[in-house]
């Protein structure tokens, strides 16, 4: 969808590695990962179809196996998923230590302990230790299970949960983006709205991304 300079990508490595904390994904594997998705999509080689699954939790498990996977480098995917994905090792090595995740556990629980007003907050500790499972369970299952059809034709069961989806910033627009899975604006219907595209602009206006072509219409 776009590039950036060397400088840009890593203040977003560690930007990343700020707000995800304690469930911090390695860019490669993730962009490796979503790469064999697309590729695969809704087979019983995509990394997170909700079709071979009983559960939501079977199918997150098996997608952070094949995420170890991809950051200890057990699995080579191949030239044609690996070629121009962001990178930075030493980082990574450094990131994914579970003694770091869960020195933000501990950071998130004295949070709460400053500043939760009642003892129900405490319940959301969870969502806050595994943000970026949560989400990727609710893109990958609700996505390719609930909502509605823009393009029949995506040769899987990807859909569109929400006409603006508020939940994920745009994610949930899996079938406009199967479809047209490098155009940065998710949207496809006039209805529909894709609240991370305004922000892709702003980043394009002053010059953190350049877009690889002019978006589509």
């Amino acid at each position: 969808m776009f590039t950036m300079t060397k400088f840009w990508e890593r203040f977003f490595y560690i930007a990343t590695f700020i707000t995800q904390g304690s469930s911090y994904l390695s860019a490669r594997a993730y962009a490796i990962m979503h790469r064999m998705h697309h590729a695969y999509s809704d087979t019983e080689r995509d990394p997170h179809s909700p079709y071979f699954f009983r559960s939501v939790v079977a199918m997150m498990w098996r997608s952070k196996a094949i995420y170890y996977d991809l950051v200890t480098k057990r699995m080579q995917p191949g030239d044609n998923f690996e070629k121009n994905c962001p990178d930075w090792k030493s980082f990574d090595i450094f990131a994914d230590r579970f003694l770091l995740r869960l020195a933000w556990g501990g950071l998130y629980v004295l949070f709460y302990v400053f500043f939760a007003s009642a003892w129900w907050m405490y319940l959301l500790l969870p969502i806050h230790f595994l943000m970026g499972p949560v989400q990727g369970a609710i893109v990958n299952w609700c996505g390719h299970k609930y909502g509605y059809v823009n393009f029949k034709d995506t040769d899987d069961h990807s859909r569109n949960s929400l006409p603006f989806d508020f939940i994920t910033m745009g994610e949930l627009f899996q079938n406009n983006h199967h479809k047209f899975p490098s155009r940065p604006n998710f949207k496809a219907r006039f209805f529909e709205f894709d609240p991370t595209y305004p922000i892709m602009k702003v980043l394009s206006w002053v010059r953190i991304i350049h877009f690889s072509k002019p978006p589509q219409k």
